[in-house]
């Protein structure tokens, strides 16, 4: 049996299940402007708290979805040690292969916490890979409506 057959029979039984809920992460204003600064977008929605509290529908400044979207790794300790060894027997390498339906719901304001809960959605060998698709939904605390909800792809190879 090859190394792919066996991570897909390891992780079969997972399959249309949640396999991991991420620590909870307070999204703070130093955050949000080093994101700003990293990648240009310095909108005042994100970047002005008093004019947030002001203006803005949500009375306070509130997160990029792209950096909701860029903390994925640490929301779902993706790089945790052991992680890796644990989640993917015989596989040496993965590789994360891009993004399919990205919404992004409700807004993190800013001092909110958050979490990403994660489901096995998908198995697709590929020669002597496997492609896996995650569901990760990013919840807000104390909200009814997600952060991000996200179809993400990851390849892996012996």
């Amino acid at each position: 049996m090859s190394a792919a057959d066996e991570l897909i029979a390891f992780l079969s039984p997972k399959l249309g299940t949640e396999i991991h809920v991420g620590p909870w992460l307070t999204v703070e204003q130093s955050r949000i402007d080093a994101f700003s600064a990293a990648t240009g977008d310095v909108q005042w929605i994100h970047t002005d708290p008093e004019r947030a509290r002001r203006d803005s529908p949500y009375g306070a400044t509130i997160a990029h979805g792209f950096l909701t979207l860029s903390l994925l790794p640490f929301l779902t300790e993706a790089n945790a040690p052991g992680q890796f060894e644990r989640n993917y027997p015989g596989m040496r390498l993965r590789v994360n292969y891009g993004l399919n339906r990205v919404r992004f719901p409700a807004a993190v304001k800013t001092g909110s916490g958050i979490r990403a809960r994660t489901r096995l959605t998908a198995l697709e060998p590929l020669g002597e890979a496997v492609q896996i698709t995650y569901e990760i939904t990013v919840e807000i605390e104390g909200e009814k409506k997600p952060a991000c909800v996200v179809e993400q792809l990851f390849r892996l190879y012996p």
